[in-house]
């Protein structure tokens, strides 16, 4: 067996950002900014009024000052001359400053009456004015890589940006296999259960911005397998659900073996998800996840989710870890890193759920957290500071 992160070395070793594409602003969200974006203005364009009031020159507005206003000014609408000298425009917020203004004398602090306005407070020096470019110049990027944000969307918009270059979305194939399952709304017969390991990691993909494929059920026969693998043949990373084990029915490493799978690893020294495999099979990347549910979606939050970012053009990382602290006490660690399913509270303390079990769903859908215990971590008492990873 190899450590967790021995194996997201391998992986990410294996993993290449998929090809760039041109993709609307209007659909550019969640995906990854593959060259930086040169905004094509600056933004203000002009030095632009802050609040509803007067331009004026500080120097013509001492306390009790009595201005005529000689004109408007409105957003899209600039007062077209200079300011002239002992006089106010009435202004508006994001209008064009005049010429030869200096600070707006916002409407609170100004008395107005047939066409004149009595300064109240006076302004100082370029109060309530956005100087040209105090946003961004022309010229200045949006650097990638990086996963686009609204906020960065709207950014993108106001630097007249209408595009964005991108990584193709990655094609992640999910395989389920066994004679155990059925699809939900099935009505399972005696033995069987329903498959869901393939949906709950096809949301997840769905999340990050992938492009999952849920394929048939392979039953446990090679034909069924292979089936499976030629509907995944074009995809970016093909995954199968169970049978990545050794036991008699598990025949994903032989049949896909005799079909071109080159195995990386095989064994994970970690808790739950021991049994899975990684290699190359074509020019896809293939992960032979445990088909226990909990397994299974928890070894795609730490191999698959960062491999797949990997080829969406992201920095090849594990997962983002915090320390949060135990509402109780945790008993010692085996020999393998265990990710354990845990409840975070509002005020940074974590409650470890008891049954620890890898069949249990119930379980991983109350988490919203992973708590990771180190290989033969000591007891740990209540207060004490633990690793965990967001879910």
């Amino acid at each position: 067996m190899i450590s967790v992160s021995e194996a997201l070395d391998h992986l990410f070793g294996m993993v290449w950002p998929t090809e760039i594409e041109l993709v609307d602003l209007k659909n550019a969200h969640g995906r990854v900014l593959a060259t930086d974006a040169i905004a094509k203005r600056t933004q203000p364009p002009f030095a632009a009024s802050a609040m509803d009031g007067y331009a004026v020159r500080t120097a013509d507005a001492s306390t009790n000052a009595r201005l005529k206003v000689a004109g408007e000014a409105a957003a899209g609408h600039r007062f077209a001359d200079a300011l002239p000298d002992g006089q106010a425009v009435r202004i508006f917020t994001g209008a064009p400053v005049p010429e030869g203004a200096d600070s707006i004398l916002i409407q609170e602090n100004a008395s107005h009456a047939e066409g004149y306005i009595t300064v109240n407070t006076p302004p100082s020096v370029g109060e309530y004015i956005r100087p040209a470019g105090g946003d961004f110049q022309s010229g200045q990027r949006l650097e990638a890589p990086r996963r686009l944000t609204p906020r960065d969307i709207a950014l993108l918009a106001a630097m007249n940006i209408s595009s964005v270059e991108v990584h193709r979305k990655p094609v992640v194939a999910l395989i389920p296999t066994g004679d155990e399952l059925v699809q939900p709304g099935e009505t399972p017969g005696p033995d069987q259960i329903v498959t869901s390991n393939n949906f709950g990691l096809a949301a997840m993909l769905w999340q990050i911005g992938a492009e999952p494929r849920i394929c048939p059920i392979a039953r446990d026969n090679s034909e069924s397998l292979l089936q499976a693998l030629r509907e995944a043949q074009d995809a970016d990373f093909i995954v199968t659900l169970g049978g990545a084990s050794v036991g008699d029915h598990d025949l994903v490493a032989e049949v896909l073996g005799n079909h071109g799978l080159t195995l990386e690893f095989y064994k994970i020294a970690m808790r739950p998800g021991k049994p899975l495999m990684a290699g190359k099979i074509g020019n896809a990347t293939m992960l032979g996840l445990p088909g226990n549910p909990v397994s299974a979606m928890v070894c795609g939050e730490i191999f698959l989710r960062p491999a797949v970012e990997v080829a969406m053009g992201l920095p090849a990382r594990p997962r983002s870890e915090s320390v949060v602290s135990l509402s109780h006490d945790l008993a010692k660690n085996g020999p393998r890193e265990h990710y354990m399913r845990a409840e975070l509270d509002d005020h940074g303390i974590c409650t470890v759920f008891e049954n620890q079990d890898s069949s249990l769903l119930s379980t991983l859908s109350r988490a919203n957290i992973l708590v990771v215990r180190e290989p033969h971590a000591p007891a740990a008492t209540k207060g004490d500071s633990v690793r965990c990873i967001a879910l």
